[in-house]
């Protein structure tokens, strides 16, 4: 099985070279052409994903995610979100990167199996990093007004952090 999975992409990438070439399409040509768009749309995105990167460096580094997720540890704690958890679901809809640290922190302090772990994992499957995403993708077509986009995102976000210890407590801990 593992020989036939490493041969899939060069098949599709050559069959598509063929097919291209049988349409009478000049592949090489199409495919800068598709290059050069790609880096427009890397220049186009680049200020708005460093100014992202360098926020959320800064909530870390500053110590200003430990300030907000103290100040939300009442609410936190009221929803029955683990203490351990909050940090996780501020980095989440902001940075994929961070919140995926921080997730293997958690995994690594109590455990998979554990309910803060299991919280945890259920928050990671359904959450999106929602200020990332719509800063590529909008980003990338020169969306500026994106209507409704960002509260039903976060509305998402926000019950997935709702719901996720009420999910792991209904099937596992019942």
């Amino acid at each position: 099985m593992t020989q036939i999975s490493n041969y899939i992409i060069p098949c599709i990438v050559i069959i598509m070279i063929v097919h291209g070439l049988f349409k009478g399409v000049n592949v090489f040509s199409e495919f800068t052409d598709g290059a050069k768009d790609g880096f427009k749309i890397v220049l186009n995105i680049l200020p708005s994903l460093v100014a992202l990167i360098f926020s959320i460096e800064l909530l870390k580094v500053s110590g200003a995610l430990e300030t907000v997720c103290s100040l939300l540890s009442p609410v936190s704690s009221f929803l029955g979100i683990p203490e351990e958890v909050t940090p996780l679901t501020i980095l989440s809809p902001i940075s994929g990167s961070g919140s995926l640290g921080m997730f293997e922190s958690i995994l690594k302090d109590h455990g998979p199996d554990s309910f803060i772990g299991r919280c945890a994992s259920v928050m990671m499957g359904s959450t999106e990093t929602t200020f990332y995403t719509m800063t590529v993708y909008y980003g990338s077509v020169g969306v500026k007004k994106t209507r409704h986009t960002l509260p039903s995102a976060l509305c998402a976000d926000f019950a997935s952090f709702i719901f996720s210890p009420k999910i792991v407590k209904l099937f596992f801990y019942q």
